[in-house]
């Protein structure tokens, strides 16, 4: 088994961030082989390898959970192309990456920073509000007034709850096997309570779907469908995520100037 670097991405303090063990050169590994990496690890995992098209992609990634492999994953995503700019200490403008929920690119700043682009969003509102509310140990009195539940995607559909405020959200403690059950009966991947607090920082906590653990400390894909689910205001949104898990964590999202979705943005560490 190879050794990953190490990164943790979206940190906003200490111990802040989402780990992410990144194989830089993934050719001679299977399915079977990046799954077990991501299970050792405990976290989503990115492989990068040669693109199937070179005509139109410079990297292809693919992402594992401990449980399975996923389309798409936000932080990882944007640690490794990071790592691939620091380690080939590229001029280019950004990337070009195939993954199996579509291409992406991510676009590099002047000043180091790294962002990367996801599609039109859509959202629909949820039907089997009570499932979710159960799962998730609150009932309608914890929510935001007037606000509706919303199944919401750029890339996985993530479950948007809106709560009154984030004392609420960060005393959210739900059964797993709850949640997962809640999610396979709405079509979801992972639950998103969400609530807004001061000066218009949203803060937010991602419940997946049997992933292999409990709770996510930082999810890109989730902010993104938070962004849309939310109209895509133009001012774009900051969301803090992973405080009530002592990994603070800070993500950015803003409409993509290149395009009709949008950019999800924000720090990445390398720990190891």
């Amino acid at each position: 088994m190879p050794t990953p670097i190490l990164l943790s991405v979206f940190p906003a303090g200490p111990g802040g961030g989402n780990p992410c063990p990144v194989v830089l050169d993934a050719s001679g590994m299977d399915a079977a082989a990046m799954q077990a990496l991501a299970a050792a690890y405990g976290h989503e995992s990115v492989f990068v390898l040669p693109p199937e098209n070179a005509a139109t992609a410079d990297y292809r990634f693919r992402f594992f959970v401990p449980a399975h492999e996923m389309e798409m994953c936000g932080h990882a995503t944007l640690g490794a192309a990071w790592l691939l700019r620091q380690g080939a200490a590229l001029s280019c403008g950004g990337l070009r990456i195939e993954t199996l929920s579509g291409p992406v690119r991510a676009i590099f700043g002047p000043d180091g920073s790294v962002e990367i682009t996801q599609p039109t969003g859509h959202a629909t509102e949820v039907a089997a509000v009570s499932a979710v509310l159960g799962a998730l140990g609150i009932t309608e009195r914890d929510l935001l007034p007037g606000a509706r539940l919303v199944n919401a995607a750029t890339s996985r559909v993530k479950t948007l709850v809106p709560l009154a405020d984030p004392a609420r959200l960060h005393r959210l403690a739900p059964d797993p096997a709850a949640v997962g059950a809640a999610c396979a009966a709405i079509g979801s991947t992972g639950l998103y309570p969400w609530a807004e607090g001061a000066n218009g920082i949203l803060h937010a906590r991602q419940f997946p779907r049997g992933s292999g653990y409990p709770e996510d400390a930082a999810t890109g894909i989730a902010a993104a469908a938070l962004f849309h689910g939310l109209g895509a205001p133009s001012g774009g949104i900051v969301v803090r995520q992973g405080e009530a898990m002592g990994r603070p964590s800070e993500i950015r999202v803003r409409p993509d100037p290149g395009g009709s979705g949008c950019r999800i943005g924000g720090r990445v560490e390398r720990l190891a």
